[in-house]
């Protein structure tokens, strides 16, 4: 023997090794009953995560009904922006895996900028710190709440672990500690069609691991089986006669042709007609009264979201000219006379006025007065 195999050895190992293929691929995949539970789960969950957006952003927001799909990662850069942000969402109780929320760039900033009390207009710029912690809170509690109705569905608890966020290049290799593994083959995903008031018309897309996929529709179908079928006892309690119940059934049936009325029946007897006292409404009347008092929202939520605070100590315009005539020692001449109040801005909004003030080595501003709320000032 020259140690060489013969075709037909060779044959015989390439069908085993495509036996082998077939069977990996095969697993690959969910059967129809487990993408409809997928779907069904999906749909019930991130409406309730819709609500919590709502009360987050102020805007109405739409969450269509989810498509399931098989994807890859080239699938992901092929139908989608980038850069995006990832959110990863782990299970911490209940389930067992994670999977990832996946949000447009623009989409991050308009949430954002609604969360901080903008019109969803101030999307300008590279994303930021800023933008990753409103987005990964905004995720925490619309997870949290969708956990809560999985919690109902399986008829145990199931929590999440504090979401993180990230950007992403979609172009990029699949690699990172903030990119999972599972994305480096086949996946479920789950894409939503997402509308908030008139600002944002998206998609929303949720990845699962396959083994996540499969794990979640068996609790599923392990919760609902332990109910017990009434329908199938009523049916067998009434396959359940007996001759006694046969010839109390003929009684009756005799009954009702004779008198026209089952036992168990009443025949119709007219009630004489009692006399109504009719009065005409009254209404109060209509006078101003104090307006109610609103309820505080719960502003918790976002106490930790970092907030960027500048101070402002004027304004001026300059041709170009002027301005490339600038040279060390030149002064420039603001909109603002010496002691007058400068401006506090927080994210580039005006929310206060102060006087600067020397604290040791250091410069500081203390703040004079607080501008109210639909208070227009002219700057």
């Amino acid at each position: 023997m020259d140690g060489m195999l013969s075709q037909e050895e060779i044959n015989a190992l390439l069908n085993g090794l495509g036996d082998d293929f077939q069977e990996t691929k095969e697993t690959e995949q969910l059967t129809d009953a487990e993408k409809d539970a997928i779907g069904e789960i999906s749909n019930i969950s991130m409406g309730t995560a819709a609500t919590t957006l709502f009360t987050l952003v102020n805007q109405k927001v739409t969450i269509t009904t989810p498509v399931v799909e098989y994807a890859t990662w080239q699938d992901i850069v092929n139908s989608y922006d980038r850069p995006c942000v990832f959110i990863q969402i782990y299970y911490d109780d209940g389930l067992d895996g994670n999977n990832i929320l996946i949000l447009k760039e623009k989409d991050v900033k308009i949430i954002t900028d609604l969360m901080m009390g903008g019109d969803g207009t101030n999307i300008d710029g590279e994303i930021s710190e800023l933008h990753l912690s409103a987005i990964s809170e905004a995720m925490n509690q619309m997870m949290g709440s969708a956990a809560t109705s999985i919690s109902s569905m399986l008829e145990k608890r199931v929590s999440i672990s504090p979401p993180s966020a990230a950007i992403v290049d979609m172009g990029e290799a699949v690699s990172g500690e903030n990119i999972a593994d599972f994305l480096k083959g086949s996946f479920v995903k789950v894409s939503f069609h997402m509308v908030i008031g008139d600002l944002v018309d998206s998609i929303l897309m949720q990845l699962y691991p396959f083994d996540f996929a499969r794990n979640l529709y068996q609790e599923f179908i392990n919760a609902h089986s332990m109910q017990p079928d009434k329908s199938v006892e009523t049916r067998e309690k009434k396959s359940e006669s007996t001759p006694k119940d046969d010839e109390r059934g003929l009684k009756m049936q005799q009954a009702s042709i004779s008198t026209g009325f089952m036992p168990n029946q009443m025949p119709y007897m007219q009630q004489p007609v009692q006399d109504i006292n009719v009065q005409p409404a009254q209404f109060a009347p209509f006078s101003p009264t104090a307006p109610q008092t609103v309820p505080p929202e719960n502003i918790d939520l976002l106490m930790d979201v970092p907030l960027e605070v500048t101070v402002e100590l004027g304004r001026t315009s300059k041709s170009i000219r002027e301005i490339l005539d600038f040279a060390p020692g030149t002064i420039i001449e603001l909109n603002r006379l010496a002691g007058e109040p400068i401006d506090v801005l927080v994210n580039g909004k005006f929310v206060a006025k102060g006087e600067v003030v020397v604290m040791e080595e250091a410069f500081g501003i203390r703040v004079t007065e607080i501008i109210k709320q639909g208070q227009k000032i002219l700057q």
